[in-house]
């Protein structure tokens, strides 16, 4: 099997219990893809941790979960030095924390001090956790997917703008659909029931089917090498950049951008929509990038991005909307 068929057969499997997200499971695929983070926000009860938790299932990784609280240290995060006595002589050894996993869950990361969110963006950025001046290494595949709840805003510490900027893309979920909705119930109650038959079979070691192997790592370490080689037409890098400098220069397409943008995108911006048109591309099963593996990704990659007027925040307007008028008025040359 080679690198695509296996990241396919990864986004089946996991597809067989995410039901009505398919936008999450393929946003999950092409952050580990482009070696990138995502920030996930959504009611409560949409399967965000779920979808996380069966890729790391289906994938031989190890995953870890760090539920935030105000009351959180970095230490509780990164890990620490913690003092051993063998043979009646001391040593400090370091002690590894959550971060350090293959896919890690920063459940409601809205909820920590900024010193914690400090500590787990560094590591995001930077790969790597230093502490007693001792630098550690994360691991090559590593994924941290960071959820908020846009509802629940008291006794929370918002991300500042320019730390959001570290995540590559920034995924919306929304309810499913009544159709999606009657499969998830009856999916739970299969699997209660299954659940419930084992229990009372017993060890249910004889009756339950074989699972299966998980995909190897290496799958997506090659992916990665395949997409590195995906290629990207001067007019297609053209676009992305002038989609990048139309946030930064709103004005050049009239109103109304010119009153909703105050902030536009930083270069991670363009890196990011080239990264991750790129693993677009190559999971649809192309060698090249088109403008639609552009669009398809421009709202996950740029909404976290922009910072809007007062103006625009008084008539409702939302990140998608802007991005919504920069596809539009945005032409590829």
């Amino acid at each position: 099997m080679n690198a695509r068929d296996s990241v396919l057969e990864l986004k089946d499997r996991v597809s067989r219990s995410i039901i009505g997200q398919e936008h999450i499971i393929e946003r999950l695929l092409i952050g580990l893809l482009a070696n990138g983070n995502l920030l996930v926000e959504g009611l409560p009860g949409l399967a965000k941790t779920r979808a996380v938790k069966s890729v790391s299932e289906h994938l031989k990784a190890d995953f870890s979960r760090i539920q935030f609280t105000p009351d959180l240290l970095p230490s509780d995060v990164t890990g620490t030095e913690v003092y051993h006595q063998v043979d009646g002589r001391g040593e400090f050894r370091f002690e590894a924390g959550p971060i350090f996993a293959n896919i890690v869950l920063a459940d409601e990361i809205n909820r920590a001090p900024a010193k914690v969110q400090a500590a787990l963006l560094e590591a995001m950025e930077e790969r790597q956790v230093t502490v007693a001046k001792k630098t550690h290494k994360l691991p090559e595949l590593f994924l941290v997917m960071a959820t908020q709840n846009p509802i629940e805003q008291e006794g929370t510490y918002p991300l500042p703008e320019a730390q959001m900027d570290r995540f590559l893309i920034h995924v919306l979920i929304g309810y499913p659909d009544e159709a999606a909705e009657a499969k998830i119930v009856r999916l739970v109650r299969g699997e209660e029931a299954a659940a419930s038959k084992k229990k009372n079979a017993g060890s249910g070691e004889d009756s339950a089917p074989p699972a299966e192997a998980p995909i190897s790592q290496n799958a997506i370490l090659a992916a990665r090498a395949e997409i590195h080689a995906v290629h990207v037409a001067e007019a297609v890098e053209k676009y992305i950049v002038d989609l990048v400098f139309a946030t930064r220069y709103p004005d050049r397409y009239g109103e109304p951008l010119s009153k909703w943008v105050q902030v536009g995108a930083s270069p991670r911006g363009a890196i990011g929509l080239d990264r991750c048109a790129r693993a677009h591309a190559w999971l649809h099963g192309r060698d090249h990038v088109t403008p639609d593996d552009v669009r398809a990704i421009a709202h996950d990659v740029l909404r976290h991005r922009l910072i809007l007027s007062y103006e625009a925040n008084a008539a409702g307007v939302t990140p998608n909307k802007v991005i919504d008028e920069l596809v539009k008025l945005v032409a590829v040359a």
